[in-house]
């Protein structure tokens, strides 16, 4: 039995750019998991504001297991790379605050926050990572512990 193919659906803000759509379907497509869905948030927004840029939600641990693979070279740098073009390119004001990309995992509701300052050792372990230790997230990479974590889970075990 051969497995599905990667696919991914992508929520992007109402201020992600023409350009910058089409490059972040692009990179994931090279990433191996193109993007079948393409959508944007309403133009306004709620008292609970977006914190993110984009959401993409696929298969988490198979896309996140296939970056570390042969099949994609170096995968984890050329996410690091997308998700750092994203963040730097996103901004709409000066002044505005980065907002990450997120991914999600379609079955599980798990979301991995990636913000653009992180060091290419995050994207390494993120390839090895077991997302089955988590139930609730969202993980985000812990700078001075060097590691992944969920700040709810830990709460929670």
């Amino acid at each position: 039995m051969t497995e599905a193919p990667l696919r991914a659906e992508l929520l992007l803000t109402h201020d992600v750019s023409a350009e910058l759509e089409r490059e972040l379907t692009a990179g994931f497509g090279e990433l191996g998991a193109p993007a079948v869905r393409v959508r944007r948030t309403l133009d306004h927004r709620g008292p609970a504001d977006l914190e993110w840029l984009v959401l993409v939600s696929l298969p988490l641990q198979a896309f996140l297991s296939g970056l570390g693979g042969e099949a994609v070279k170096d995968g984890y740098r050329a996410l690091r790379d997308l998700v750092a073009r994203l963040v730097r390119r996103g901004a709409t004001a000066p002044a505005a605050a980065p907002r990450p990309l997120v991914l999600q995992d379609e079955r599980t509701g798990l979301r991995i926050v990636l913000e653009a300052d992180l060091p290419q050792r995050a994207y390494e372990e993120l390839t090895a990572l077991d997302l089955s230790g988590f139930g609730v997230g969202p993980l985000h990479y812990d700078l001075a512990r060097g590691r992944w974590r969920s700040e709810l889970d830990e709460a929670a075990g």
